[in-house]
C-alpha cells in the first residue's frame, strides 16, 4: 500500500514529469509515495485539509488558505520543505523608460496591468505595495486584469507576458509582474533592453512550500523531509528534476514570508479567516 500521497497542481505538462521522477527516486530510496494532479489549488487545498492526500505542492496563496481551513477545522498542517529559490522574492512594477510615469504618485489616473486575479507576484502584493503608497486601486487607478489560467495561482506566468505587452504598446501606464518574470521577458525580448524601467518593488516574500496536512504523521513528514533535502544537484539522477522545478537545494520549509500576502487577502476578501473563498468574480 501507498505510504505517502502527494498533491500537486498541473499547471504545466512538466508537472507529470518532475513528480513521476521524485516519486522514482524516493521508492528507490525506501519511502513509498505516489501522487495525484489538480486543475486548482483550491480543491487540492480541501483534500489536504479533510486528509484526502497527506501532503501537496502549494501556491504561496494555497498556503494560506490551507492554514486557515486547518485553524477553522481544529487540524494540525505545517510547511514541510520549500526550495531555495522560494525565498525573499520580490515584485516589480515596470513603466515604459519614455512614458510620463516618474512616481508611483503618477499612477493616480492610469490604468495598471496585473496578473490572473489570483496571482500572488502579479497582482495581490503589487497592489499592496500600491495601497501602501497611498494609491487604492479602482479608485486612484484603475486596474487592467489579465486571466490567463485562474485557479493556477499565477504558476502560469501568461497573465504577467500580456501584462509586459500591455505596458510595451502603451496601453497602460505600468505593468506588475515578479522580478524573475521581468528578467526573463528581457532576456527573451519580450520587453526589449531599455524599453522599460523600474517603477517600484514589493518587500520580499516567500512562494511555494511543500505543506504536510493531518493524515500525514510526523514520523512519515519528517522521513520524506529528510530525503528531499539529501537531493544533490551534483547528482545527475535527480539534477534534470530539480531544474525542472526550478531549484537547487530544498530547504526546511517556514511560515515567516507570508505577511504581505495575508494582508492583501484580507484586503480584498479573497479568503475570509476560515478560508473560505469569499472575492467576487473567481471561478478556478
Amino acid at each position: 500500500m501507498t505510504d505517502i500521497v502527494l498533491g500537486a497542481v498541473a499547471y504545466d505538462p512538466k508537472v507529470v514529469t518532475i513528480w513521476s521522477g521524485f516519486r522514482s527516486w524516493l521508492r528507490e530510496h525506501g519511502l513509498d509515495m505516489d501522487f495525484v494532479l489538480y486543475a486548482h489549488y483550491e480543491r487540492q487545498t480541501e483534500d489536504l485539509v479533510r486528509g484526502r492526500i497527506d501532503a501537496a505542492w502549494q501556491s504561496p496563496l494555497a498556503w494560506l488558505r490551507t492554514r486557515r481551513m486547518a485553524e477553522a477545522a481544529g487540524t494540525g498542517v505545517r510547511p514541510l520543505v520549500m526550495r531555495d529559490t522560494d525565498r525573499d522574492l520580490t515584485s516589480v512594477i515596470v513603466v515604459r523608460s519614455n512614458g510620463p510615469v516618474v512616481t508611483v504618485a503618477d499612477l493616480k489616473g492610469e490604468t495598471v496591468a496585473v496578473g490572473a486575479i489570483d496571482s500572488p507576484q502579479a497582482t495581490l502584493l503589487p497592489l499592496r505595495h500600491l495601497r501602501d503608497a497611498g494609491l487604492i486601486p479602482g479608485t486612484d487607478f484603475r486596474v487592467r486584469r489579465h486571466d490567463t489560467g485562474v485557479g493556477l495561482h499565477g504558476d502560469h506566468i501568461g497573465g504577467e507576458r500580456e501584462a509586459a505587452r500591455a505596458v510595451l504598446a502603451g496601453e497602460v501606464a505600468a505593468a506588475c509582474m515578479s522580478d524573475a518574470s521581468y528578467l526573463t521577458f528581457g532576456l527573451e525580448g519580450s520587453l526589449p533592453a531599455g524599453t522599460t524601467r523600474l517603477l517600484a518593488r514589493t518587500a520580499p516574500f516567500d512562494h511555494c512550500v511543500l505543506a504536510t496536512g493531518p493524515s500525514l504523521g510526523t514520523e512519515r513528514g519528517e522521513r520524506l523531509s529528510e530525503l528531499l533535502q539529501s537531493m544533490s544537484y551534483a547528482d545527475p539522477g535527480v539534477r534534470h528534476l530539480l531544474d525542472l522545478e526550478g531549484l537547487r537545494q530544498w530547504l526546511p520549509g517556514r511560515d515567516s514570508g507570508f505577511a504581505d500576502l495575508a494582508a492583501a487577502v484580507d484586503e480584498t476578501g479573497f479568503y475570509d479567516a476560515e478560508g473560505n473563498v469569499t472575492i467576487a468574480g473567481y471561478r478556478p
